[in-house]
């Protein structure tokens, strides 16, 4: 009898210390959250003194945020395909936007559109719209080869979704479960409307905004590019897009909580159109620009939207095992009006690091310590990196791979996770090497050399100053596209021109 107790205590000891060995092994889950031109300053964490954002603002109180993470791209395109591929798109040829398919009446009206912004820029213009790419020729998508975080996941027994912008394809029979996906619900293209028509004017505000280049496409009635599907199918969205997107997202989390999933969720907030529910408009009253509030009303959503997934995770015990990354896919776009960047130069679609530099969240409670601000430079590449270390997948070993894991460097200070950074778009690039970043514009036939360690607004230009610094910079930038680049695999749409500080600069989308 005492032989038979002592047995069971054994082999409950046992099964217990197995049971605790498992705990700690559990593979965590993972959520990348992806915001759509959300600005360096956007954010009350990076010192937006109006706008309210509790929740995005957790993940570095609980976590870490970064002061200088930059993404591969101030456009949203090549910037989500170095994020999802974890690799500089340059070495695929993916640095251009992709040809998205609007409503048929679209084309002509944007044709008018450029034609008369040729003779007065107006924050931004475009040069040589292109609207007629033959398809024949040129495949704008993320190439086939190209191994995404979620085809990364799968082979450790992931659930993988995606939720909101895809931007990644726009052939119309590529999908994201052909990119590792098991679930999607999203749109194809850079935008898509919040609200469809009719807009019940007692819940929802629009603000037009006829300065900006994406005005016409932005208000166009959802269709092609701007169409929402659930996997393969088209589908009418029937709320405030921000919220349906985070509903979905819950939805996804509550199928899958019993198994590691990874699920993407790529909000388009706060890129325009700008439409907001009238009770976030409402409540900012101390914003009296009526385009700022409306943008800030966006913002202020989708943080609420960002919230509703965390008390989700927090509902069903699955938060400290989450690894969740937030970031923007470039800076704010300054044309709208609505932001700036501040104090950083420039926005969207320049390569000045106001273009460039990002709110960055990474939130892991069981693998990092909270309350951490990291100061040193970071790459959006990293997000790939880190996923693959935690979740012990292994990387390809036929292929470079552009970033790190960030986790050991936020646990000690002693190493710098990068030195080099390199940007292209076409004529317009970048290139940062410890503190010194070097901007040139072919076309404008400018080079602008800056220290960023004393000059992180960009504002002297040391070039004169430091010929030789500028000179190991180019070299160093051309041996750079030399060694890691790629012709790009489509040409760019059009030539915009982008206004920064009373000078215009040309820019390749």
């Amino acid at each position: 009898m005492i032989l038979k107790t002592l047995s069971q205590t054994l082999l409950l000891v046992f099964f217990t210390l197995v049971n605790a060995w498992a705990q700690t092994k559990t593979q965590p889950n993972i959520i990348l959250i992806i915001a759509d031109d959300l600005g360096y300053s956007d954010l009350a964490s990076y010192g937006n003194t109006y706008v309210h954002t509790p929740h995005i603002d957790s993940l570095g109180v609980l976590g870490a945020r970064f002061t200088q993470a930059y993404v591969t791209s101030p456009i949203c395109a090549p910037s989500r395909m170095g994020i999802i591929t974890g690799r500089y798109q340059q070495r695929f040829g993916a640095e251009f936007m992709l040809y998205d398919k609007f409503a048929p009446s679209v084309k002509k009206t944007l044709t008018r559109h450029f034609l008369s912004a040729k003779k007065k820029p107006v924050g931004i213009a475009t040069l040589k719209p292109d609207f007629f790419l033959d398809r024949s020729v040129y495949v704008t998508d993320l190439p086939t080869g190209e191994i995404t975080i979620a085809d990364l996941l799968k082979q450790k027994g992931y659930s993988t979704g995606y939720i909101g912008k895809w931007n990644l394809s726009s052939s119309p029979d590529v999908f994201p479960d052909q990119h590792g996906f098991d679930y999607s619900y999203y749109f194809d293209g850079a935008l898509s409307r919040y609200v469809d028509d009719p807009v019940d004017s007692s819940l929802y505000i629009n603000m037009h905004l006829p300065w900006a280049f994406s005005e016409i496409p932005a208000w166009a009635p959802r269709h092609g590019s701007t169409a929402i599907k659930e996997g393969r199918t088209i589908v009418k969205d029937p709320g405030y897009l921000t919220f349906t997107l985070a509903d979905k997202g819950i939805d996804f989390i509550e199928k899958n909580k019993s198994k590691p999933f990874f699920l993407t969720l790529s909000f388009n907030a706060p890129h325009d159109p700008f439409q907001v529910p009238k009770k976030y408009f409402d409540r900012l009253q101390s914003v009296t620009d009526s385009v700022k509030r409306v943008y800030s009303g966006m913002i202020e959503a989708l943080d609420d939207a960002v919230g509703s997934v965390i008390k989700k995770l927090d509902e069903e015990g699955l938060s400290d095992n989450c690894l969740i990354f937030f970031i923007s896919d470039n800076g704010g776009a300054t044309y709208t009006r609505a932001t700036d960047n501040a104090p950083l130069r420039g926005g969207k679609a320049t390569h000045f690091d106001g273009g460039l530099a990002v709110p960055f969240f990474i939130k892991y409670p069981k693998g990092l310590s909270g309350g951490q601000t990291y100061t040193h430079p970071v790459s959006a590449l990293d997000i790939y990196s880190t996923i693959a270390a935690v979740s012990e997948a292994p990387l390809a070993t036929d292929r470079p791979y552009d970033g790190v894991n960030l986790l050991p460097y936020l646990k000690t200070d002693t190493a710098l996770p990068h030195q080099l950074f390199f940007w292209r778009n076409g004529y317009s690039k970048a290139f940062r090497q410890g503190d010194w970043k070097l901007v040139v514009n072919e076309k404008n036939k400018i080079s602008y050399l800056f220290n960023i360690a004393t000059d992180r607004k960009e504002m002297v230009n040391l070039s004169a100053k430091q010929p030789d610094k500028l000179k190991e910079l180019k070299d160093a930038l051309k041996d750079w596209e030399k060694k890691n680049s790629i012709k790009p695999l489509w040409p760019s749409a059009a030539d915009v021109l982008i206004e920064v500080n009373g000078k215009w600069f040309r820019f390749p989308s």
